[in-house]
C-alpha cells in the first residue's frame, strides 16, 4: 500500500495522523463510508457522496472561531443602530429587499426574540478561517449532521483515533432545538410536548418535503412533536394554527423572504403573521433572521467608510475574518482603502474577486473572476452596478489531507460549514459542522451543486 506525501498543512496534523495510522494497519475489510450509505437518512440528503474520513477541528480553533462568529453576529445585529439611525426597515432597503420583503421583515423583528442560529460558510486559507456567508435562519440543512458523524465512527480504525485523541462531535440538530426552545419559550407548553410544525412554501415543499418530514420526526428525539407541511396546509381555528389536527405551538420556518414574492403565498404567511403577533404561536426564526444574514451585511461591515463605528476590538475581528467586500458602486475602497473606480478595479483584478448577489442561496447568481472569459466577466459587473450585488476578495483553501480510495492520501479544498446557536450555561453555542470538498483548488464555490463531496468534523485534541 502507498500513501502519497503531502506538504502538512499548519492547521491539521491529526489529518496527517489519521492518514498515517491508516498506512500502517492492514485493511480491516470495511469500507469507511459504508454506514453512511446504508443510512437512508443520508442518502436522501447525499445521495452516496461522502469523503472517506472526517474533517478535525483543534479546540484552539473551534473556540476562536465560534466566538469570533458570536463578534460577527452582534455586530449585525447592531447594524440599524449603529449605521441606519435605529431603522430596521432602512438597513432592508440597503441590502436590496424590495418593498413587500423589507416591510414583513420589519413586522416581524416587532415580536418575540432573536437568538443566534446559522451556518457560517467558512474556508482556511492556511492561516485561519475566512468568512465566505453567514446564513442567519431557520432554513438551514445541516440537521444530520451528527448522523454522518456517528456513521463514520462505525469504521474501526476511526472509532480507534477519535478515542485516542479525546476527539468530540456536537450535535446540530439539538442545537437547533434547544436554541428554539428558547427564542419560542413564551408558546412553549409545560404539561405536554410542544408541537412543532416544519413548513415551507408549497413550490419548496414538492421539492424538499421528504427531508423536512425526516427532519420533523427526528424532533421526537428531542422530546417534541415534528409535522411537516406546506404553509398552505396549516388553518386557523379560532386564530391558532393547526395542522394534521393538532394545534400547533411553534412554526419552525423553513420559507425565505425571497419565497413570499409569490401572491399565494404571500397571502397564506398573513395569518400565521397575525397569529404570531397575537401570542398564539412562535415563528422560529423570525423574518429580520434573514437581513442580518445577507451578503450585504458583511459588505456594510467591511467597508473603510464604517471603521469609526468600530472599536479596536471589533475591527480585529473583521480584519481576521471577513475577506475585502464591497457593494457593486461606481466608486469604493479598495483593499488598501484608496478611492476607486470600482468597474476599473473589478477588470484589473478579475482573477481575485468574485460576484455574489445580496438576495439569493445555495450559490446561485455567483460568478467567480477567475472562472469568467474577460467580456463576460466586464458584462456581468456592470450589469450588477448600483443593484443588490457585492464584490468579494477571492479565498484560496488551504489542502487538506483526506484518504482516498486507494488507501493513500489526497489533497482537498474545503468549505467548512460550522454552525452557531444560542449560549448554553454549558457551551458557547458551537453547533457542529460538516465539510464539503473539492479536488480542484480554483474552484469558484465548493458546494453541493459543484459536485463536492461531504464529511463530519470532530474537534478537541492536538490538530
Amino acid at each position: 500500500m502507498t500513501t502519497t506525501s503531502l506538504p502538512k498543512p499548519p492547521r491539521s496534523r491529526l489529518g496527517h495522523a489519521y492518514g498515517e495510522q491508516l498506512a500502517q494497519h492492514a485493511p480491516t475489510g470495511h469500507h469507511p463510508t459504508a454506514a453512511a450509505r446504508e443510512s437512508a437518512t443520508l442518502t436522501l440528503a447525499y445521495q452516496d457522496r461522502f469523503l472517506n474520513g472526517p474533517a478535525f477541528l483543534s479546540e484552539t480553533e473551534r473556540s476562536t472561531v465560534v466566538e469570533d462568529l458570536h463578534t460577527v453576529y452582534e455586530l449585525l445585529r447592531s447594524l440599524p443602530e449603529r449605521v441606519f439611525g435605529g431603522s430596521i426597515t432602512a438597513l432592508a432597503t440597503a441590502v436590496g429587499m424590495d418593498p413587500q420583503q423589507s416591510a414583513l421583515i420589519t413586522r416581524s423583528a416587532r415580536t418575540g426574540s432573536l437568538l443566534p442560529l446559522g451556518r457560517a460558510d467558512l474556508y482556511h486559507d492556511g492561516t485561519g478561517f475566512k468568512l465566505l456567508e453567514f446564513n442567519l435562519t431557520s432554513a438551514l440543512g445541516g440537521f444530520e449532521n451528527a448522523d454522518i458523524n456517528r456513521a463514520m465512527l462505525a469504521y474501526p480504525p476511526l472509532e480507534e483515533f477519535v478515542q485516542r485523541h479525546g476527539l468530540r462531535y456536537r450535535d446540530t440538530l439539538g442545537r437547533m432545538v434547544r436554541t428554539m426552545l428558547a427564542e419560542c419559550a413564551a408558546n412553549i407548553p409545560t404539561d405536554r410536548a410542544p408541537v412543532v410544525a416544519v413548513v415551507d412554501t408549497a413550490d419548496n415543499f414538492a421539492v424538499v418535503g421528504p427531508r423536512l418530514r425526516v427532519f420533523a420526526a427526528k424532533l421526537a428525539d428531542y422530546g417534541a412533536e415534528g409535522i411537516a407541511c406546506a404553509l398552505g396546509e396549516l388553518t386557523y381555528r379560532n386564530g391558532r394554527p393547526t395542522v394534521a389536527g393538532r394545534d400547533v405551538d411553534v412554526v419552525f420556518r423553513y420559507f425565505l423572504p425571497e419565497d413570499l414574492t409569490d401572491p399565494v403565498s404571500a397571502a397564506q404567511l398573513e395569518p400565521l403573521l397575525v397569529a404570531v403577533e397575537q401570542g398564539k404561536v412562535g415563528l422560529f426564526s423570525r423574518l429580520d433572521a434573514e437581513l442580518y444574514g445577507n451578503k450585504g451585511t458583511l459588505a456594510i461591515l467591511s467597508d473603510e467608510q464604517h471603521r469609526d463605528l468600530f472599536d479596536s476590538a471589533e475591527l480585529a475581528c473583521i480584519d481576521r475574518l471577513l475577506p475585502w467586500t464591497r457593494y457593486v458602486r461606481p466608486r469604493a475602497t479598495d483593499p488598501g482603502g484608496d478611492r476607486v473606480d470600482m468597474l476599473a478595479h473589478a477588470l484589473a483584478h478579475q482573477d481575485e474577486l468574485i460576484l455574489k448577489p445580496t438576495l439569493l442561496h445555495g450559490g446561485h447568481g455567483i460568478t467567480a473572476g477567475w472562472e469568467a472569459e474577460p467580456t463576460e466577466w466586464e458584462k456581468k459587473v456592470a450589469s450588477a452596478m448600483n443593484g443588490p450585488f457585492v464584490l468579494q476578495h477571492r479565498v484560496r483553501p488551504a489542502a487538506e489531507p483526506f484518504p482516498d480510495s486507494a488507501g493513500g492520501l489526497q489533497e482537498l479544498f474545503l468549505n467548512w460549514g460550522l454552525y452557531l446557536g444560542a449560549r448554553g450555561v454549558d457551551d458557547d453555542g458551537y453547533g457542529g459542522g460538516f465539510v464539503r470538498a473539492s479536488t480542484d483548488p480554483a474552484v469558484g464555490v465548493v458546494s453541493m451543486g459543484s459536485g463536492a463531496t461531504v464529511g463530519c468534523v470532530f474537534h478537541g485534541g492536538d490538530c
